[in-house]
């Protein structure tokens, strides 16, 4: 079916909404179905620019967006979008970080930052070129470990590259409230966790 799904408050970031409005599940729920797309933008310019792909594209599509407010990092004027294709924000050559939704802005630090937008279907050639160039990888998400873009990306690997992979998201822990940027603080969702991820992989 032709079905365009825009879910949002997805994460944990919905805050003092609390544990029964959270949901880390999704991903591993929609990637699960047959045929279907799962998009999550990193920010607003994304977020409208996907929104208009999945319009355009005949086949049903998951498109999450958070509540939170996040910094704008992409400039409208130059981004093109392009579904399942992600995109490498930073250069870098001994790690590579692999992120999606509000986890790419915290993943900006001095290293390969690559930007996935579309967690099904997955860009598995800037995955495994990541992986051979660089030689480990951390992924990021706010979500599950269990079942998202981590998983997606550890079966790609597994298969076609096997690489050290690190995954920083939610430890399968249900949520619980309190303000969203200290949730994420408590649930290692930040850019602190993802630069300690990576200097334990690089023995730093």
């Amino acid at each position: 079916l032709n079905v365009k799904i825009g879910a949002t408050h997805g994460g944990i970031s919905v805050g003092e909404d609390g544990a029964s409005h959270q949901c880390c599940e999704d991903f591993a729920l929609m990637r699960s179905i047959p045929g279907m797309t799962v998009i999550c933008p990193a920010d607003d310019v994304e977020a409208r620019a996907a929104v208009r792909a999945a319009y355009e594209m005949q086949g049903p599509v998951y498109l999450r967006f958070g509540r939170l407010a996040v910094p704008v990092f992409h400039d409208e004027a130059n981004y093109h979008f392009e579904l399942g294709k992600g995109e490498q924000i930073t250069e870098g050559d001994d790690i590579a970080i692999v992120a999606t939704g509000l986890m790419v802005n915290e993943a900006r630090i001095a290293a390969r930052v690559i930007n996935i937008h579309t967690i099904k279907p997955l860009d598995e050639d800037i995955i495994l070129k990541a992986a051979k160039e660089c030689g480990k990888i951390v992924t990021a998400e706010e979500h599950n470990v269990i079942g998202g873009l981590g998983e997606a990306v550890c079966a790609v690997l597994s298969e076609k590259c096997p690489t050290p992979v690190r995954r920083v998201g939610v430890q399968d822990k249900f949520g619980c409230s309190g303000p969203a940027w200290d949730l994420l603080k408590l649930y290692g969702l930040d850019a602190a966790t993802i630069c300690k991820t990576a200097k334990e992989m690089l023995g730093k």
